[in-house]
């Protein structure tokens, strides 16, 4: 494996091993399987359980990581293209990336969005000129439209539930939060979600439909496996027999990039906060689902992520877990 960019490469059988090797190395470590690699990691934005959970893994396989970000860099790094340097950036990203790259035996890289243009960004443009700039193994810590690890993790973490495939009932729900959020976890977890083979809802309120190439993608998806993708804006419907439902927030996509229209919509929608009422007509074991970092009170309430529905903290652990399978293919085969 040269490349973790996307679950829509692997076939449903590797991804099944995948996770089977997850499983395998948590309960059978092996300390000395990476000796001697090094994993570069490049995070051109923020993160909590991405550069912790890569750093675990590497350190569990016995191998070693560093980590470079703008402001670590004493020099500042400049990303824009065709623009004279002479302001506080010393450092193009075009020589950081080959550089950073060439210290380590693979790289992984984590860019957001820039949410000015949304064809760019499903394009995910930004990622792949990154991508462009080196030559060795690679993998996706979140760009513009995906997180494949997140979804890897979210993947093995309804497994290790024994939740249900082919009839298990997903909902995939946006939530309230003040900022105007990615797309890339929605659009991973709709896709990973259909691909496992489980019938798809989609709920959202008006003006914050995902973008049609995203569900289409996702219904591509549950037509390989069995599974089914359908959306509303009906809450009860939506979670009518649901074994899960994740949160999230996303920016509009009828105002992408107009910060005052996404604002002006989300401004009504403070009642969009997962709570107990939510789950009135879905299984009674239905598990909350996030991605984390979650805004308690505003997308979630606290009696939801205390109580016995939250597996969120399962979620995270299994971000370490399933990148250790990762890395483990890409870097010993």
């Amino acid at each position: 494996m040269r490349l973790f960019d996307d679950l829509a490469d692997f076939s449903l059988a590797e991804l099944d091993s995948l996770i089977e090797l997850a499983g395998h190395l948590d309960r059978n470590p092996e300390p000395r399987a990476l000796e001697g690699k090094v994993l570069s990691l490049l995070f051109l934005n923020p993160s909590l359980r991405t550069l912790a959970s890569f750093q675990a893994a590497m350190v569990r396989l016995g191998g070693g990581s560093f980590v470079i970000s703008p402001e670590m860099s004493i020099h500042g790094l400049e990303s824009r293209d065709g623009i004279v340097m002479d302001g506080a950036a010393a450092e193009h990203i075009r020589e950081a990336v080959p550089v950073i790259a060439s210290y380590g035996d693979a790289i992984g890289v984590r860019a957001f969005a820039e949410r000015d243009n949304l064809e760019d960004d499903l394009a995910d443009r930004r990622f792949r000129e990154l991508a462009a700039l080196t030559d060795v193994p690679l993998i996706n810590m979140e760009s513009a439209i995906n997180h494949p690890c997140q979804s890897l993790a979210d993947w093995k973490t309804m497994d290790d539930l024994a939740m249900p495939k082919q009839g298990g009932r997903f909902v995939l729900s946006w939530a309230y939060h003040p900022l105007a959020l990615p797309l890339a976890v929605p659009a991973a977890t709709v896709h990973m979600a259909a691909l496992r083979g489980m019938d798809v809802t989609v709920l959202r309120p008006d003006g914050f439909e995902l973008p049609e190439a995203v569900m289409d993608k996702a219904r591509a998806a549950a037509e390989l496996s069995g599974g089914s993708v359908s959306e509303t804006d009906d809450r009860r419907e939506a979670m009518d027999g649901a074994h899960v439902i994740y949160a999230k927030s996303w920016s509009s996509t009828r105002h992408y990039g107009d910060q005052l229209g996404d604002q002006g919509l989300r401004q009504e929608l403070v009642d969009w906060c997962v709570d107990e009422p939510w789950f009135e007509n879905a299984k009674p074991d239905c598990r909350f689902m996030h991605c984390l970092p979650v805004r308690r009170g505003v997308v979630v309430a606290d009696r939801i992520l205390d109580g016995p529905r939250s597996v969120v903290i399962e979620e995270a652990r299994n971000r370490m877990v399933a990148q250790m399978a990762v890395l483990y293919r890409m870097l010993k085969g």
